[in-house]
């Protein structure tokens, strides 16, 4: 994939980019494997907002993708690679000998007419699917699964990658895109290959509108607000933060603050965080 510039015919065209889609083949969605998204707008079922700055945006249809690649022994043909609105990695079309079809996230390498295959006989090849344990220590895998039968959970973003980096009794050990290095159960999968569409990250939004299109509306700094409406503001000019550390409109410390249990059950089966200390 490549990116694409404009020339600066308005302000906000000057720094904009986009991807090229040179690796999207296929046009439309498969209707058969889409489903309706109703828009809540950050709202729970009682109407209260409980996620700021959502709303608006262009119509979604969700395209309903199998993580959990179950059809074993079974080679499907790739018959498109597609973009998906509601995630940043590509996804391919592909259909089974049996004439099932199915979406897979598209890997990168993975093009029309290549064939992929799920399950322990599977060749190790861009875009087939097997368990850890038949998979060579060093391989670059994504679509893993936490737990064994549940469906790929990890490492489904563009461009990312996990390095199988050992296997021992029950379990393989992992190097996770973030530096994190964790166990996982042997017999869970996993997808050969890197994650495509690794340039978008590199995409320059550009101008408010085009955020606007996605469903995101615009976040105001606590410093600009008066001091009823939020901890960080009022004062004369421009004024610090005035605690310990950054906080919530609420006063719940923010921006740093470990939410994550010290007593986690999952803790066990890290064997390194990403800061690169290791789990006592």
């Amino acid at each position: 994939m490549g990116i694409k510039t404009f020339n600066p015919y308005t302000p906000s065209r000057r720094n904009m980019t986009s991807s090229d889609f040179a690796e999207i083949t296929k046009a439309s969605p498969e209707k058969a494997l889409c489903t309706s998204l109703s828009k809540n707008a950050g709202r729970n079922n009682q109407g209260k907002i409980t996620v700021r700055h959502r709303g608006g945006g262009n119509r979604r249809k969700y395209r309903n993708i199998d993580f959990k690649r179950r059809k074993d022994g079974i080679e499907a043909t790739v018959i498109g690679i597609e973009y998906d609105p509601n995630r940043t990695a590509n996804i391919a079309l592909i259909c089974y000998a049996d004439g099932e079809k199915a979406y897979i996230l598209a890997p990168e390498g993975l093009t029309d007419g290549m064939k992929v295959m799920n399950g322990s006989d599977a060749e190790v090849r861009v875009g087939n699917c097997l368990p850890l344990s038949e998979i060579p220590v060093g391989a670059q895998v994504h679509n893993i699964e936490l737990y064994p039968g549940k469906g790929g959970q990890m490492v489904r973003s563009a461009g990312n990658s996990a390095q199988l980096m050992a296997k021992e009794g029950k379990y393989a050990t992992l190097r996770l895109p973030s530096g994190e290095m964790r166990m996982v159960p042997i017999i869970c999968r996993a997808s050969i290959g890197v994650v495509g569409n690794g340039d978008h990250s590199l995409i320059n939004i550009g101008k408010a509108g085009r955020k606007r299109h996605m469903g995101i509306r615009p976040t105001v700094r606590g410093s600009v607000m008066n001091p009823n409406d939020h901890p960080h503001g009022g004062g004369e000019g421009k004024a610090p933060v005035g605690r310990s550390g950054p906080c919530t409109p609420w006063g719940k410390p923010a921006l740093g603050l470990k939410t994550r249990k010290k007593k986690k059950a999952s803790n066990k089966l890290i064997v390194r965080r990403r800061d690169g200390r290791a789990i006592k």
